[in-house]
């Protein structure tokens, strides 16, 4: 099915995405570490696209390093300007999205392959971020939405609802999750969302928008009665990171007033927390703490079940904290 091109155009400024003040000054200190070619910083522009690809988005990035004739590593410097653009998922995409999920479920072993077979099968709704005419191909962000009880069979997802189950030890939720992992699995979504890390933030409205509006294309336009059901999702299921505190589940006091109890890994994250019906966290393994600014703070799986009925609410309210 054809991509339906969304129209927006803009002019923002990039910068750090969280509401709490405390996240807000530790993700401006983070990408002041990140490699100066890696900056983010400047204009915003969306326009329709005529091609499969939907909305594109342009994005010029000016960067000015020193640097030193006795170097043997000369640095970047000059103006360079990358057009991304949404794309549908196909199977040259596989090792790009599987580099993306490398750490979804931690670092435990499971069919990551033929979870990503599974977005790379679901066309109609699923989004892939690149560079327009890039020669490496190179793949920024892929969103999607599978339904849990559509693809129950297939082992990658038996694989994640076993370690689901396995991670998640509050008995007040074991309940709730069994049942939307199990008898209504048919009317769960799971919505998968990866990205690097330096993504311009304001490609997150149009790349959930995509979405979004995919599904609710999908309910008209799928050629079967079964396919078209298959995504009218009653909620969402979702497995992030965060940075959580030590002293977050304490009585005590954190050790600083400006500490967060919880720093997200990805700002819309924030978002569906405040409005998830129940959530779980759990340790993670697959990354190390050592920045010093997180010495307090230790990786923590997150899961959240959103209803449906929240999207629209979701959607205005990320739209708000980029502009």
């Amino acid at each position: 099915m054809p991509r339906r091109p969304t129209r927006n155009r803009q002019s923002l400024i990039a910068r750090p995405l969280t509401f709490a003040p405390f996240a807000r000054s530790l993700a401006h200190l983070a990408s002041t570490y990140m490699p100066k070619h890696q900056m983010l910083g400047s204009k915003f522009t969306g326009s329709p696209s005529n091609n499969e690809g939907g909305a594109m988005v342009k994005k010029t990035l000016k960067e000015k390093n020193e640097q030193s004739e006795s170097s043997e590593e000369e640095e970047f410097e000059g103006e360079v300007q990358a057009d991304f653009a949404f794309f549908d998922p196909k199977a040259d995409d596989f090792h790009g999205v599987k580099i993306l999920l490398q750490s979804y479920l931690d670092n435990t072993e499971w069919d990551l392959s033929g979870f990503v077979d599974l977005i790379l099968g679901q066309t109609t709704v699923g989004t892939v971020v690149k560079i327009e005419d890039d020669e490496d191909n190179g793949l920024f962000a892929v969103v999607s939405a599978l339904n849990l009880g559509r693809y129950k069979d297939h082992k990658c997802i038996a694989d994640l609802k076993e370690y689901l189950l396995k991670v998640c030890l509050e008995k007040s939720i074991q309940g709730d999750l069994r049942a939307l992992l199990g008898e209504q699995a048919y009317n769960v979504g799971l919505l998968v969302s990866r990205r690097v890390v330096n993504l311009p933030p304001q490609l997150l409205p149009p790349l959930y928008d995509a979405l979004f509006d995919e599904v609710s294309w999908a309910i008209e336009d799928e050629p079967t009665k079964e396919l078209r059901n298959s995504f009218r999702f009653k909620s969402y299921l979702l497995v992030s990171k965060i940075y959580k505190h030590k002293n977050a589940d304490k009585k005590s006091r954190l050790s600083s007033d400006s500490e967060e109890a919880i720093i997200y890994d990805k700002p819309e994250d924030e978002i569906f927390h405040k409005l998830c019906s129940w959530s779980f966290n759990f340790p993670f393994h697959a990354e190390q703490v050592v920045a010093h600014e997180l010495k307090n703070y230790r990786p923590m799986g997150l899961v959240m079940a959103v209803e449906a009925d929240k999207v629209p609410t979701f959607r205005e309210q990320l739209r708000s904290l980029i502009d």
